[in-house]
């Protein structure tokens, strides 16, 4: 756990450092200085270069972490394996660009009528994909070689800052919104820069590819696990065609809305990205080995330490949530939004404790059954979004989420349950639910017997301090009880490493 450790802490200062500079930017600066409309655009541009990325990379980000134990060597510079990663996504971003070029008119007159903005910046969508292509594929290239710090900080704070930047250049009238959505776009490029000179710096890079090293069969079983992965792409950026569904049928400022419910929201996931990203190779090689104790263990821990991380960041959120709409700027125009980061947080909770189970049915050789799970998440996803948007609004495609996300990892347990041996989940998964159960108990007590003692807390200084003592509190609470409960050693270890340097000091 020593390499787990060091580069999750390392890669979670980075997530959190996001995060803070994310907070400040989409609070106190994206919503005073862009409108909804323009913040639907910029979700829509992000969000549809990510979905076609998906598709286009050829399944190359998956089969980097299910292949790579296969190439490790590193006298041989691990057998061209990093020239194979991108000769392929190369590939495929070519036959994007044929494809986009042929439904280019499609896509125009399927925004033209609620979304004309979008319509005018199109064209960036080919270079936006570009560089998210990529930008992945070296954050994968990366991950294999357990330093997932740089890429965390260059895809989490780098992009972020550069952002910053452009929305209050624009915002202030310096820059046109031309020149801001090219600017926009370059950061990415700026971020698959800085990625690739990190992996040139590692020295574990050849451009040369070793013909004579693949086998057949590995050949063959490369071919079939890119062809299937490809066709399930969209499954692991489902959330991304809300904001396009929005953007098509309600408009960019409804897109604009959900944009801001849906950031909140997706801080419940950010502890999972490091632990994930180190402990996918760990998984693939036990996969590998056939070592089935090895990935249960490994499977119960990652998905153990995901709940108990995702679900405290979700209570957190949940107690602060409307202080949080308060002090925003055009908070008025944001608040439609509550429902959403309620829905989604939930749903982002549910995925991140159940992730383990497909990230080792698409490592293992039952990978094939991978395929009708995808499908039948983007059918109903699509269905659902279709469906309820136009009754629910930015709500609806909350719900559809949810509801498709539930149906997936429920059905998907069962099956790897079934047929790999595989459980994730543990007595303690119990204790985290009990301890949430009593934590939001605790925050009803608040409100009926602690909040009348701040007096008027409608004005937002006064809203404000109530909410900072009640998170020092339930932290304290929080602390204590994940360390009562032995929910986890390791945790525990943090913990009291924690309070043996403050009673240092």
């Amino acid at each position: 756990m020593g390499v787990i450790a060091r580069q999750t802490i390392k890669g979670s200062v980075a997530n959190y450092l996001g995060i803070a500079i994310g907070f400040v930017t989409t609070f106190f600066v994206l919503t005073d200085c862009l409108s909804p409309e323009e913040i639907g655009l910029t979700r829509i541009l992000v969000d549809a270069s990510l979905l076609f990325t998906s598709l286009a990379q050829l399944g190359t980000s998956s089969s980097i972490i299910r292949f790579y134990p296969y190439f490790k060597d590193s006298d041989s510079n691990d057998h061209g394996f990093f020239a194979y990663s991108i000769l392929l996504p190369l590939i495929g971003f070519a036959l994007f660009t044929v494809f986009f070029f042929l439904c280019k008119q499609n896509i125009i007159e399927l925004y033209a009528d609620k979304s004309p903005l979008f319509t005018e910046y199109v064209y960036i969508l080919l270079p936006f994909t570009f560089f998210a292509l990529y930008l992945g594929i070296f954050e994968n290239n990366a991950n294999v070689l357990m330093r997932i710090a740089v890429p965390k900080f260059v895809r989490e704070v780098c992009i972020r800052v550069i952002n910053l930047v452009l929305y209050i250049l624009y915002g202030n009238h310096i820059i046109s919104i031309d020149l801001f959505v090219i600017l926009f776009c370059g950061s990415y490029g700026a971020a698959t820069l800085l990625d690739f000179l990190y992996l040139l710096a590692l020295g574990r890079v050849s451009f040369r590819i070793d013909l004579h090293f693949p086998s057949r069969k590995l050949i063959k079983d490369i071919a079939t696990y890119t062809l299937m992965v490809t066709v399930m792409g969209i499954t692991g950026n489902i959330q991304l065609l809300n904001s396009l569904f929005l953007g098509a049928q309600g408009g960019l400022a409804m897109a604009g809305i959900y944009t801001i419910a849906n950031y909140i929201a997706s801080v419940v996931g950010v502890p999972s990205r490091s632990l994930s990203a180190i402990s996918n190779p760990m998984i693939a090689q036990a996969v590998k080995e056939n070592n089935i104790t090895e990935v249960n263990r490994l499977c119960k821990q990652v998905s153990l330490h995901q709940l108990l991380a995702g679900s405290l960041v979700y209570f957190f959120i949940i107690i602060n949530l409307d202080v949080l709409f308060k002090i925003i700027p055009n908070g008025e125009l944001y608040d439609a939004g509550i429902s959403v980061v309620l829905i989604l947080g939930f749903s982002n909770t549910i995925a991140q404790m159940l992730s383990p189970i497909f990230s080792v049915l698409s490592f293992s050789k039952s990978y094939g059954y991978s395929l009708p799970f995808s499908l039948m998440l983007s059918v109903i996803s699509i269905l659902l979004n279709l469906y309820l948007i136009p009754l629910f609004g930015i709500n609806g495609a909350a719900i559809a989420t949810f509801s498709a996300t539930l149906i997936y990892y429920a059905l998907g347990y069962v099956f790897t349950y079934w047929k790999l041996h595989l459980n994730v989940l543990s007595r303690k998964h119990l204790v985290v639910a009990a301890l949430m159960c009593v934590l939001i108990a605790l925050n009803f007590v608040w409100k009926m017997f602690v909040s009348p003692l701040f007096g008027d807390t409608s004005s937002t200084a006064g809203a404000l301090v109530e909410a900072v003592c009640k998170t020092l509190v339930m932290g304290i609470i929080t602390v204590w009880a994940t360390y009562k409960l032995n929910i986890s050693d390791n945790i525990n270890d943090i913990i009291l490493k924690f309070m043996r340097a403050i009673v240092r000091k």
